[in-house]
């Protein structure tokens, strides 16, 4: 029999850091803020792709894929937001 924590595996973390970092764009940065979200999606991506949740709505795969994807891409945005050379020409 599962336990709680099995079922909810990473998504917690995501939220959690999802707040804060919203609350932390719109307080004081929104390039820090953007990145710091980024990087909560992206550890969440890892810890779901590790074993972590029993969702059975969608796959692992996709829940890994989707959540790196955003991670990345939000890190990346919020990069090119806070040091526009690193926009390709």
């Amino acid at each position: 029999m599962s336990t709680t924590e099995d079922r909810w595996g990473p998504y917690p973390l995501v939220l959690v850091g999802a707040v804060l970092g919203v609350t932390f764009a719109v307080l004081f940065d929104v390039e820090w803020g953007g990145f710091s979200l980024g990087v909560v999606m992206t550890l969440g991506a890892m810890f779901r792709l590790t074993g972590g949740g029993l969702l059975a709505v969608r796959t692992r795969t996709t829940d890994t894929v989707t959540l790196a994807a955003f991670g990345v891409a939000l890190m990346a945005g919020s990069l090119v937001l806070q040091y526009p050379s690193l926009m390709p020409l």
